[in-house]
């Protein structure tokens, strides 16, 4: 007999981190099937960048919400807050050259 592998579930975790705020990011969000659907559709929705990593994410996803992570995963956390910094310029300086552009057709 041959085995049918299942797909794997679609999986989703949210990470919010406030500098002045908090020691260290915190799961604020987590799930699985439409649960990750849906936490990806209101990421997209308010413009918050996704990125995927699996294996973070089967980290993560052991993580109670709204508990810190574990010191263990800053160092993955801080490759992925990066991206999300570097994400979020991208797109300030995209919408500022989308106004000025704008301005100047005036």
């Amino acid at each position: 007999m041959i085995k049918k592998k299942m797909p794997r579930r679609e999986k989703a975790v949210a990470i919010k981190y406030r500098a002045e705020e908090d020691r260290s990011p915190r799961v604020v969000a987590k799930g699985e099937g439409l649960v990750a659907q849906a936490i990806k559709a209101l990421a997209a929705e308010r413009g918050i960048p996704i990125r995927r990593d699996d294996d973070l994410v089967e980290l993560l996803a052991q993580v109670e919400i709204d508990r810190e992570i574990p010191a263990e995963l800053y160092a993955a956390v801080a490759e992925v807050l990066a991206w999300i910094y570097k994400a979020n310029d991208a797109m300030k300086k995209s919408s500022e050259e989308e106004v000025a552009g704008a301005s100047n057709a005036r």
